[in-house]
């Protein structure tokens, strides 16, 4: 059974021990991982994901104004289901791992606190310079259009733009969410209570 205690400096967070339902309950919410007998590398991917899920949190719940709608977490759970073969497969995985509708709900509020938290925290503030664009376009987009379509017209900087600058942003985003998440298991004492 895998238990994980977090605890910051000179204060202990209630309710963030993660265990090994929590880590069942991530699998049985992702499409193409089996739940029969997962294998420790899927259980330890499931321990890091939600590891970091709760790194994010903490910070989350520090500001109120981004608290998920009800409308919110509902549209989370209709895309969550979109991802699965069939409404009843998704039903299936979730009662074999004895998820029940509300901590589903609870689940899916923290996921979509923890969006809110990244658009706000980084997505806002994330700029892509014209000089940026047309440098991944150069340096990036044209020969790796190149290389998978031989032949094929390439669009032009203006057409690409878009996409680009979607790419880009992305990108930093991700970039800065990791730098985030480096700083905060640094700060973060995390206890592996039993190994997975």
């Amino acid at each position: 059974m895998a238990h994980c205690d977090f605890r910051q400096p000179h204060r202990r967070i209630a309710g963030s021990a993660i265990r090994r339902e929590d880590l069942l309950w991530q699998l049985a919410l992702q499409p193409d991982t089996s739940l029969a007998n997962p294998s420790s590398v899927d259980l330890n991917r499931a321990l890091r994901l939600l590891t970091d899920q709760r790194l994010i949190l903490q910070e989350a719940e520090k500001l109120p104004s981004i608290a998920p709608t009800s409308d919110e977490v509902k549209n989370a759970r209709t895309e969550l289901v979109k991802a699965f073969p069939s409404l009843a497969e998704f039903q299936q995985r979730i009662q074999r791992v004895g998820l029940t509708a509300d901590k589903l709900d609870e689940i899916l509020e923290q996921r979509v606190r923890i969006e809110k938290y990244l658009d706000f925290r980084f997505r806002n503030f994330v700029v892509i310079t014209q000089k940026e664009i047309a440098d991944y376009y150069k340096d990036v987009y044209v020969p790796r259009l190149r290389a998978r379509a031989p032949g094929q017209i390439v669009p032009s900087l203006e057409e690409a733009h878009p996409e680009i600058e979607r790419t880009l942003t992305e990108a930093k985003i991700e970039s800065d969410t990791d730098a985030f998440l480096d700083s905060a298991r640094e700060r973060a004492e995390i206890v592996i209570l039993n190994p997975v």
